[in-house]
């Protein structure tokens, strides 16, 4: 199995094929989840094989927006089926991947250690200092892509999604979730402040 090699394919293909339309979802955003993902498995004790499909999971995870942007987790998949066979991974490790891939749809759906890892690098953000420049990025990502017409539209969905989101793994709820709770009272005063 070459992760290297599959990495460098997919994040050049992210590179030259993400429109600049899509700020949140980019190369940035792929990396950033890979990255979270590292922190969070090696915390859970993650290591070996596991840890190789999870991080291949990582990098394909939003790959789908190249083909299918309005379902992307299957446009992933599609792209994991096609190419990591040539990067020496076996049936069964790309349909690991394309589980884990499949579980950070929203709402998430994770199922084993694992995916209960990805689902939280994927929204490992929410719980950061960062978490306002980041939100930034996807409220113009979604002006453009439909999903919300205003500032105070973004800040009811941001606030029923921090509401309605939990935290997967022991990492991300001792590291994260009380980050997160005060983002949340700062979206709310911002929508008491904004009627």
């Amino acid at each position: 199995m070459d992760k290297p090699g599959a990495q460098a394919f997919i994040l050049e293909e992210l590179a030259w094929g993400l429109p600049g339309s899509r700020p949140y979802h980019s190369v940035e955003h792929t990396l950033d989840v890979h990255g979270a993902a590292l922190r969070i498995a090696k915390n859970e004790g993650v290591e070996g094989e596991d840890l190789d499909v999870l991080l291949t999971a990582a990098l394909f995870h939003d790959s789908g927006f190249l083909v299918m942007p309005d379902a992307h987790e299957q446009g992933s998949c599609l792209l994991a089926r096609q190419h990591l066979p040539r990067f020496g991974y076996p049936p069964s490790q790309v349909e690991r991947v394309c589980n884990l891939i499949l579980s950070t749809r929203i709402p998430q759906n994770a199922h084993d250690p694992l995916s209960r890892i990805l689902c939280d690098a994927d929204l490992d953000y929410l719980g950061r200092e960062d978490f306002f420049l980041v939100g930034d990025r996807l409220f113009r990502e979604l002006m453009v892509h439909g999903g919300v017409t205003d500032r105070r539209a973004w800040n009811l969905l941001q606030e029923a999604f921090l509401a309605g989101h939990h935290y997967l793994t022991q990492t991300s709820i001792a590291l994260r979730e009380p980050v997160k709770q005060r983002h949340l009272r700062e979206v709310r005063q911002w929508l008491r402040d904004h009627p």
